[in-house]
């Protein structure tokens, strides 16, 4: 049973800018921890101070859209944690796992002039000391799309994130839309489980190119980087011809679009709603849009998505 008793387009350096001008009580002097107990003592003393929590939990290899969601928690809450921990479970591809970025100095390194007050790093032992067995079902929300190229994938995000909640019992967590899909079934979880925490949806952090930001784009070779634009370039142009092709006919062209390039092979575009992430079959379908992508740059998998509506006339 889970609950807290038992367990568009903006440039990095605005980022960074922004977060110099917040106020100075958030540069209190930062913390790292490994250990579940020395986290919750740490946690107990700012509750019985009054202060409310704001939670970031991160696989490391932080970049400044990871930044953008420290400074949200920043605003929205007293006391900030960033937790670094590359979770096992939700990794179907051993080969993905083992190239997952990680420097966790350097990410220490720059959350020290964030808003962050205190890491929280574990081995994977401390957050799984057994198995976890849990077996979470979210219907159609975990079917489509990045459910259906990378199974049991969004079951190991319900383990380690509702593990996360369990330990850090925070007020509120933070998470990027880049990861539209995740976001949906982390929302799912929390009103599932009637969690006691606010999911707090926060927008994709472009470099000035209009690349999505992701810890995996350090993995891309220049050449690879330089090529990787085109997703967005070709996500961008593509919200500006809804109205002119239907919905097939403008996924069909994004597809073709991006797989003429060299570099990139397209896994899937959907253009869904929002709330039930079904793929949609007219524009006049009323709901929100979304267009979600997934492409291989070499053996690099990126992902990303944008809204798209009927243009105005």
């Amino acid at each position: 049973m889970l609950n807290f008793q038992s367990f568009n387009l903006q440039s990095g350096p605005t980022v960074l800018n922004y977060l110099f001008t917040l106020q100075p009580h958030f540069y209190t002097k930062m913390q790292v921890v490994k250990h579940i107990s020395d986290l919750q003592t740490i946690l107990n003393i700012k509750r019985e101070e009054g202060l409310k929590i704001g939670f970031v939990p991160t696989m490391g290899a932080l970049h400044e859209g990871h930044l953008s969601l420290v400074m949200i928690a920043g605003e929205q809450s007293n006391f900030v944690v960033v937790s670094i921990f590359v979770n096992p479970t939700q990794f179907n591809d051993k080969g993905d796992l083992d190239r997952y970025p990680r420097d966790l100095q350097k990410d220490v390194d720059l959350l020290s002039t964030s808003a962050c007050q205190l890491i929280f790093a574990p081995e994977p032992e401390e957050i799984y000391p057994e198995p976890d067995t849990r077996q979470f079902n979210f219907g159609q929300l975990e079917q489509v799309m990045e459910g259906k190229f990378r199974p049991g994938h969004f079951n190991g995000v319900a383990q380690v994130v509702s593990r996360l909640f369990d330990i850090v019992q925070p007020d509120k967590a933070f998470f990027g839309q880049k990861d539209f899909q995740q976001l949906a079934i982390i929302n799912e979880m929390v009103r599932k489980f009637n969690l006691p925490v606010e999911i707090v949806s926060c927008p994709i952090i472009r470099e000035t190119n209009g690349l999505a930001m992701s810890s995996r784009n350090m993995l891309l070779s220049p050449e690879q980087r330089l090529n990787a634009v085109h997703i967005s370039a070709t996500l961008f142009e593509a919200a500006n011809k809804t109205g002119e092709l239907s919905v097939e006919e403008l996924c069909e062209w994004v597809i073709n679009r991006i797989n003429k390039n060299e570099f990139l092979n397209t896994e899937y575009f959907e253009i869904v709603n929002e709330m039930t992430l079904l793929p949609v079959k007219s524009w006049d379908e009323n709901c929100k849009k979304f267009g979600c992508i997934a492409v291989h740059c070499g053996k690099i998998r990126l992902i990303d998505n944008m809204e798209f509506g009927v243009r105005s006339a």
